[in-house]
């Protein structure tokens, strides 16, 4: 692959990556290795896509792929070592005209269950359609959606807890034409 070439793909697609492997990791220094893990596979393999028009699609799928194989590793290293890992808190860049602080939405998403941290991080986070989640989590078109709608629901009320603090908080009642569930 042409030096040129390589620099376009991680001028366009580094953030979106990092982002995502922020999101999954929960840790800065993972991500960052995550990221270049994945960029590092495109310097291996990146050739073999036919269809270049897929390339972000294959990195996302590569980076969540990475991040399976790391922590299947970490956990037959130091079972007790993965508890204190997923404490851990990401380092969020505050967006301008948000209503909620961009620090207290990245602290609530990285406290979802990873499933579907990846599926809300890759669609609200990376503007993945559900078909790209589908193909990047290897997973059903319905699955998909469905652990967005479930993550969605627990991340509000995460946030709400945020907002209130624990015990505070009061059920939502489901806006017209959601179902509760």
């Amino acid at each position: 692959m042409e030096a040129s070439t390589f620099q376009q793909l991680i001028d366009a697609w580094y953030d979106p990556l990092y982002r995502f492997a922020l999101s999954l990791a929960r840790n800065g220094d993972d991500a960052l290795d995550l990221t270049q893990q994945t960029f590092a596979r495109w310097a291996e393999k990146g050739h073999t896509l036919r269809d270049k028009g897929r390339a972000k699609s294959w990195l996302f799928m590569v980076l969540y792929r990475e991040f399976l194989d790391s922590r299947r590793l970490k956990q037959r290293e130091v079972l007790g070592e993965v508890d204190a890992a997923l404490d851990k808190q990401p380092v969020a860049r505050p967006t301008s005209g948000s209503g909620v602080d961009a620090a207290t939405v990245i602290a609530a998403l990285g406290m979802l269950d990873e499933t579907f941290r990846a599926p809300v991080s890759l669609f609200y986070l990376e503007s993945h359609s559900y078909k790209e989640i589908a193909e990047i989590l290897d997973i059903p078109i319905g699955t998909v959606m469905s652990r967005i709608a479930r993550g969605k629901e627990q991340l509000r009320t995460k946030l709400q807890i945020a907002a209130v603090g624990p015990g505070k908080v009061v059920p939502m009642r489901p806006a017209k034409g959601e179902q509760h569930g």
